[in-house]
């Protein structure tokens, strides 16, 4: 994701592709990251709830990520100056929660629609 920085020129010259362009990429993040928060956080509840050991690993992930991914939101909205640097760890923890839940997928649904959304958001976030 890039930082929307909004150059004078661009605004007077009538660059305004370029801005909507990155305008779009910022939104596209926020709603990646918001569908992949919803995601982990259920996740990581129905990991716990089913109490067995392997599913740990998958529970704490998704914490992580769910909690990265919310801050993303609150950073990019805002157009922070870290938002760069937390979504290209967004896009790390995200491709690590994915591979995890992808382990689980074939008998925890809630494992394929977190890893679904990770990958999502893991590709709007690189953007």
């Amino acid at each position: 994701m890039q930082t929307l920085v909004v150059n004078i020129d661009d605004i007077c010259n009538g660059n305004y592709a370029k801005i909507n362009h990155m305008i779009m990429i910022n939104e596209q993040c926020i709603a990646a990251c918001m569908a992949c928060f919803l995601e982990c956080e259920k996740c990581s509840i129905s990991c716990i709830n089913i109490g067995e050991r392997e599913q740990t690993k998958c529970a704490n992930l998704c914490r992580d990520c769910a909690d990265i991914c919310a801050l993303c939101v609150k950073l990019c909205a805002r157009d922070s100056a870290y938002a760069d640097a937390l979504c290209k760890i967004c896009v790390t923890a995200c491709n690590a929660c994915a591979e995890e839940c992808a382990k689980h997928a074939s008998h925890n649904d809630h494992c394929a629609k977190c890893a679904a959304a990770c990958k999502a958001c893991a590709i709007a976030c690189a953007a």
